[in-house]
């Protein structure tokens, strides 16, 4: 299996010994998958901090971790035992369906939309790609992300649908009436 890197690098010199620090780090990756991986790494130096982050796109999944500090080659370590948690969370989540139907039950349970608090104006527009998953799928998906809510289809209905995290614990789900 081959891992393939596209790494950019934001206020900094792309060093060959960066380049080459990326690809030793990250390459470990291929002993957790068993199918080819493409990920992209950016490296960023703002003021004395120094960026990296990484985003995978495996299976339907993306796994996507950043870590931070004075040095880009600790930050690049971080980042490693970052992406090593998450592929680690990852492959428990998809092969214990217990967790995935409480997971699937706990969202479906909370199924209340959260109010808007008035208008603000439009900064940025997205556009993906909506792949059918099951509620626990996109619950492991947000996770995953480490975002605060995930828009999918929901495979069962065919429906657009969110999950989101709740201020309280659990997650919440919000389809169409």
């Amino acid at each position: 299996m081959a891992v393939q890197f596209q790494i950019h690098g934001k206020n900094l010199d792309l060093t060959g010994a960066l380049r080459e620090h990326v690809e030793k780090k990250l390459g470990r990756l291929e002993k957790y998958f068993d199918e080819p991986l493409h990920v992209q790494v950016t490296l960023e130096t703002q003021r004395d901090q120094h960026r990296a982050e990484a985003t995978i796109p495996v299976a339907g999944y993306i796994l996507r971790a950043e870590a931070s500090s004075s040095d880009m080659y600790a930050s690049i370590d971080s980042l490693w035992d970052k992406l090593e948690r998450q592929i680690h969370k990852y492959k428990t989540r998809l092969n214990r369906k217990p967790r995935q139907e409480a997971a699937r039950a706990q969202a479906e349970e909370a199924a209340a939309a959260p109010e808007a608090e008035g208008e603000e104006s439009l900064v940025r527009v997205k556009r993906f790609h909506l792949k059918p998953m099951t509620v626990s799928e996109a619950v492991l998906q947000l996770e995953l992300l480490g975002h605060d809510f995930f828009v999918f289809t929901n495979a069962e209905t065919d429906d657009i649908n969110v999950v989101y995290r709740r201020k309280k614990g659990g997650y919440g789900l919000i389809q169409r009436a």
